[in-house]
């Protein structure tokens, strides 16, 4: 892929403001070894979405520079576009760039732009915004408008007091779910659907789910059996895919999702607050050419 032509579109603000180093030292790399290589410097996520678009109609291979909100915002516009994406991880979590196997390092990223292949992977649609990891609402996404304020904070401090301290002022609401199996309603602390199944800064939080398997992964995790005083040994139990053994815990498997709920609560698509419920989330199979290693 040495004779491809790169386009990096540059979150100014991921990664506490690190992901333009970031981008320089890999584009170094990809320069030292002949490549075409372009940077534009977002502003903001529809300037992202739209210049991704933009991009990927011109035949070059649109590089996210950021985090998983990045990720989401250069996917929707490459899957529209009909083009190709690749990532240099570049934010907090990085969650959706591990799950596909990208690495951290210059080097080993700017190997992967250069000698990996292109593979095509699903995505979501969650009322009309494509979504490359996860959907989730609950306590999760309380937990994410409460990392969205402390972004000045070192990331792992941050994505580990999230969760207790959403949990302080949290009830739980009634969820109204419509699936390929039909409806239902339940009380739950969480509801997730899931593509990549990985979020917050490493958390397996639905490890069934997979990429390219068609499927989205519903995972439901109910309050009986499930109270405060449980949560911490849940979250911990997260961090390898353990907490999906409870029983207080399911994981059921869909093309598509309706999720309501009897309140308002928030709505999180891929690391950020975007919309509001009820959402509708569909899976769009084999939509996203991502480049990954060979």
């Amino acid at each position: 892929m040495t004779t491809a032509a790169f386009t990096a579109l540059v979150n100014p603000i991921s990664g506490q403001r690190h992901a333009p180093q970031t981008w320089a030292a890999v584009s170094a790399r990809l320069r030292d070894a002949g490549a075409d290589v372009e940077t534009v410097v977002t502003e903001s996520a529809e300037h992202a979405a739209r210049a991704a678009a933009e991009l990927a109609r011109a035949g070059r291979i649109v590089v996210a520079v950021g985090g998983d909100g990045m990720v989401r915002d250069v996917a929707g516009g490459v899957v529209a576009g009909g083009g190709t994406m690749a990532i240099v991880p570049g934010g907090r979590g990085n969650d959706f760039a591990h799950k596909v196997g990208i690495p951290d390092d210059p080097d080993g990223v700017a190997g992967v732009l250069l000698g990996g292949h292109v593979r095509a992977v699903d995505v979501m649609d969650a009322n009309g915004v494509v979504i490359p990891g996860n959907v989730y609402v609950g306590v999760d996404s309380r937990a994410t408008q409460l990392i969205n304020r402390m972004r000045r904070l070192p990331p792992v401090f941050v994505y580990r007091a999230a969760g207790p301290l959403a949990m302080i002022t949290w009830r739980a609401p009634t969820f109204t779910l419509t699936t390929d199996h039909g409806t239902r309603t339940v009380r739950a602390h969480s509801v997730i659907a899931a593509n990549s199944g990985g979020y917050g800064h490493g958390l397996k939080i639905v490890p069934s789910a997979e990429v390219d398997d068609g499927l989205i992964d519903v995972l439901i995790a109910r309050t009986d059996g499930l109270g405060r005083r449980n949560m911490a040994a849940y979250m911990k139990e997260a961090k390898t895919g353990r907490h999906v053994e409870r029983d207080a815990v399911e994981v059921l498997r869909t093309t598509s999702v309706t999720i309501a709920t009897d309140r308002p609560v928030p709505l999180g698509l891929d690391g950020d607050e975007i919309g509001s419920l009820p959402v509708t989330v569909r899976l769009l199979p084999k939509a996203l050419r991502l480049v990954v290693p060979a």
